[in-house]
């Protein structure tokens, strides 16, 4: 079994004054569409951790396209006799988030049985962390608005199995491939107060999740799925009753359906009646809420600690040298871009590649655009290098409808071919074609080599210049008019003639200068 593993530092909004708390709660949001009503969310985030293995067995975790129930084993499945072992990757994983998030890392946790019959659910209890989670406290700063949302806890648990209803044969077909994966669920205190603010909160999340390596955070492929608590109340009185959204799986999806929501609950209330407490299912395509049951509480579920699994004891080293190992946090990198010089937008478009970057089997990263950028940068102008980044390579990549970790082109290729353009050994127009045919070949080549051999080293001879200068002239003799009558913005025509004749070779200023002088 797991032996020890250690205890994060306290983080010190986790034990907030009962002021802040109530700070928290009274916090008003001025809302156009629902005018002296408070809309009060909380979130439920269950994440698919990134790890090999699932949370209590050592099957193989299965993929979007995998055959069903192929990944199964007979602990999944529920034989009798069979013992669930729980996986130390799992817990690593859960404690990098909870590291991110500043919560405390528990010396001591358990594992729960939450009890509910469904045909998903082949045990009949699915295995938790109620009463006992491994974090508590923490909290997460959303990216757009300055506003912290208190995290009440992170817990262990294992997925639920796929369900699939064919209506003409009129049966159910269930694949165990999910049951048993190992998820964290991460609950926050009910701070959010408007759907923006609660898609701010799931991006953002997203966003740290992978950066840290813990999940892959794809929410349209099931990876990440979210509950929403909603309430709505008269503004002086106390919170409302709230309703809980279900398997929520799309950002724009969850802020329709907690619009649909607060909307019905304030006619409800209007209309004088109440708002049963019930959970809710969304339909996507009517917009709109609708129930499953009425809300299940603590002593329905049948809580109880699962007999075999023993408490998790996690040690001071493990969690110290967890912490020594985290990667740049998103607020930490975007301080330190910034310093560097980059504008918010090009730092927005690194980060936002960045968060999408590819996370392997246990949580490893991939390289991603902001690692890419810091090696490209050593020793050269960062606004130069971001650039050719965001406008250049981004750029094309897009255009191939490829992404960043499609990119064949290595940090020395990219380090050179800057170099090249910034000593004008190569145009700027030069540097673009050989970036594109980095691309579209995937030569392993250096920029320097490709130069030479498409003939596109720069040249400042006069005569070669003068010869395309006046083959131009002899070419567009309208464009030429044009700049005898006084309108030199028709030289720039002159100017592209002579770029495409020289395959970029030509310095445009240099070719500009020289029209001027031969059409006076």
């Amino acid at each position: 079994m797991l032996a020890r593993f250690p205890h994060a530092k306290i983080c010190m909004l986790a034990h907030r004054p009962r002021l802040s708390r109530l700070l928290h709660a009274s916090r008003i949001k001025e809302d156009s569409r629902w005018p002296d009503w408070n809309v009060v969310i909380g979130i439920e985030v269950h994440a698919q951790i990134k790890s090999k293995a699932k949370l209590f067995s050592n099957t193989l975790t299965s993929g979007l396209h995998d055959p069903p129930n192929t990944h199964v084993s007979l602990y999944d499945a529920a034989f009798p006799g069979t013992l669930p072992h729980l996986n130390p990757k799992c817990v690593e994983l859960g404690i990098r988030m909870a590291i991110a998030l500043n919560s405390e890392v528990q010396r001591r946790s358990a594992f729960d049985r939450k009890h509910y019959f469904y045909a998903d659910l082949p045990t009949g209890y699915q295995i938790t962390q109620q009463y006992a989670p491994f974090a508590k406290g923490g909290f997460l700063k959303l990216s757009k608005e300055d506003i912290s949302v208190r995290i009440k806890q992170i817990q262990l648990e294992q997925d639920t199995a796929k369900s699939t209803f064919y209506p003409r044969q009129q049966h159910t077909a269930i694949d165990l491939n999910r049951a048993g994966t190992g998820l964290m669920e991460i609950v926050s205190e009910p701070d959010l107060r408007s759907p923006e603010e609660a898609g701010d909160y799931v991006r953002t999340l997203q966003s740290l999740l992978r950066c840290v390596g813990s999940s892959d955070g794809n929410m349209e492929q099931g990876s990440l799925r979210c509950d929403v608590n909603v309430s709505v109340n008269r503004r002086g009185s106390g919170f409302g009753t709230r309703c809980e959204i279900k398997n929520l799986n799309s950002v724009r999806f969850m802020m329709i359906a907690i619009t649909s929501e607060v909307r019905r609950q304030i006619d409800i209330l209007q209309s004088g009646s109440s708002v049963p407490q019930e959970t809710r299912g969304f339909d996507e395509d009517r917009a709109e809420t609708y129930s499953l049951r009425n809300k299940e509480d603590a002593p329905d579920y049948r809580y109880m600690p699962d007999p075999n699994l023993p408490p998790l004891f996690l040690e001071e080293a493990f969690v110290t040298d967890i912490r020594q190992r985290m990667p740049e946090l998103p607020d930490a990198t975007r301080i330190r871009l910034q310093s560097l010089g980059l504008s918010s937008r090009d730092i927005d478009v690194i980060m936002d590649v960045d968060s999408g970057r590819e996370v392997g089997v246990d949580g490893e990263l991939r390289p991603g655009a902001v690692a890419y950028f810091d090696s490209v940068a050593s020793g050269r102008d960062p606004r130069v290098v971001v650039n050719w980044i965001t406008h250049e390579l981004l750029g094309q990549l897009a255009f191939r409808k490829e992404t960043f970790s499609d990119n064949p082109m290595t940090v020395e290729q990219m380090g050179e071919l800057i170099d090249l353009v910034q000593s004008k050994t190569v145009t700027g127009t030069s540097g673009k074609e050989i970036l594109r045919h980095i691309l579209t070949t995937r030569t392993l080549n250096m920029p320097s080599q490709l130069a030479e051999e498409l003939n596109m080293l720069a040249t400042s001879d006069d005569t070669l210049l003068k010869q395309w200068c006046s083959v131009a002239i002899s070419a567009l003799p309208n464009e030429v008019d044009k700049v005898r009558k006084g309108n030199m913005n028709a030289i720039n025509r002159l100017v592209g003639h002579v770029m495409k004749a020289s395959k970029g070779a030509a310095n445009a200023q240099a070719v500009k200068t020289i029209l001027t002088e031969m059409l006076s």
